[in-house]
């Protein structure tokens, strides 16, 4: 080694040049990191300021450990900082997205019309689909799903479509329109299903916003793992998410149940992680498979409200 390296006379005597192939990378220069890694070591080393850039040169009595020292930082960083994983895009689905979005605020002026249906009648919409968790315990299961699509009033129906919104886009460009859908319908129906269970049997409850915090919780539980060599600088996102959401839905009166929201959040941390797992290990979701989860959310829901109406 010594012999492949250029002998100096620097301010103590005789010191070798340390060049970039002496340690083994490819570089051209030499890694101004290394004046660190040697200074923690409490190798003296000497810099020459020559063209095209620095000279780094150490004792010769230093040499052999300097490069040993050297070697074990490349060998430990050779890797880091890991590449961001890219983001799965989905673009060609944002119509999709877009026009589920504008079906639930066309619902809304519809249930608060006086449309007749079929039979001559005028449903009673509110009372027909909201969670009643003593009418739920008794096997009124469909009020877990309709109940998802009701608003309390406007300021709830603009706070989902726009922020709600936001992050179902976020989901959709992750995991794909028809899966993000399933996932969203999931966590809403287990949200509720779970406050059901915790609260008294006269409880009363409507909102979409159950099934937006189950987004946001999906989004924690793909970056946990999709991100987790980069967590500390994502984790607040869901976080800021969620406290985002509680103030244009933390008061939208008393038909709104910020325990559902909770349970929403806690339930799509799980099937974020699952989802990812999966990802992870199968691939991506076909776009067969991506259309048919999509397909099953919308079958879902319409029989939902097709049972509750009859």
């Amino acid at each position: 080694m010594d012999e492949q390296n250029e002998t100096a006379t620097g301010p103590q005597g005789a010191w070798k040049l340390l060049t970039p192939a002496v340690v083994g990378v490819p570089d051209q220069q030499v890694r101004p990191v290394w004046f660190l890694v040697l200074a923690a070591k409490e190798i003296p080393y000497h810099l020459e300021h020559n063209q095209p850039g620095l000279q780094l040169l150490v004792p010769e009595e230093h040499l052999a450990e300097a490069v040993h020292q050297l070697q074990l930082y490349e060998e430990e960083n050779r890797n880091w900082p890991p590449p961001l994983p890219p983001a799965r895009e989905f673009d060609q689905n944002i119509l999709t997205t877009l026009s589920v979005l504008m079906l639930l605020a066309a619902f809304h002026n519809v249930i608060r019309s006086d449309l007749l249906l079929l039979n001559g009648t005028v449903p009673d919409w509110f009372n027909l689909g909201m969670v009643q968790a003593g009418k739920i315990r008794t096997g009124e299961w469909w009020r877990l799903v309709t109940a998802l699509t009701l608003h309390a009033d406007l300021q709830h129906l603009l706070g989902n479509l726009a922020i709600g919104g936001l992050f179902v886009f976020l989901l959709c460009r992750e995991v794909g329109t028809g899966l993000s859908w399933f996932l969203i319908l999931a966590a809403g129906i287990l949200g509720n299903l779970a406050n059901v269970y915790v609260q008294s049997g006269i409880h009363n409850s409507v909102g979409a916003s159950t099934a937006v915090f189950g987004v946001v919780g999906i989004l924690a539980g793909l970056s946990v793992i999709r991100y987790r060599t980069h967590l500390r600088h994502r984790w607040p996102l869901p976080i800021a998410g969620a406290v985002a959401l509680l103030v244009p839905l933390g008061s939208e009166g008393k038909k709104t149940d910020p325990g559902a929201h909770l349970f929403g959040f806690l339930f799509g941390v799980p099937l974020g992680l699952i989802t990812e797992l999966l990802i992870s290990r199968v691939g991506q979701a076909r776009s067969a498979v991506d259309l048919l989860l999509g397909l099953l959310s919308m079958v879902i829901v319409v029989g939902a409200w097709w049972v509750a109406l009859m």
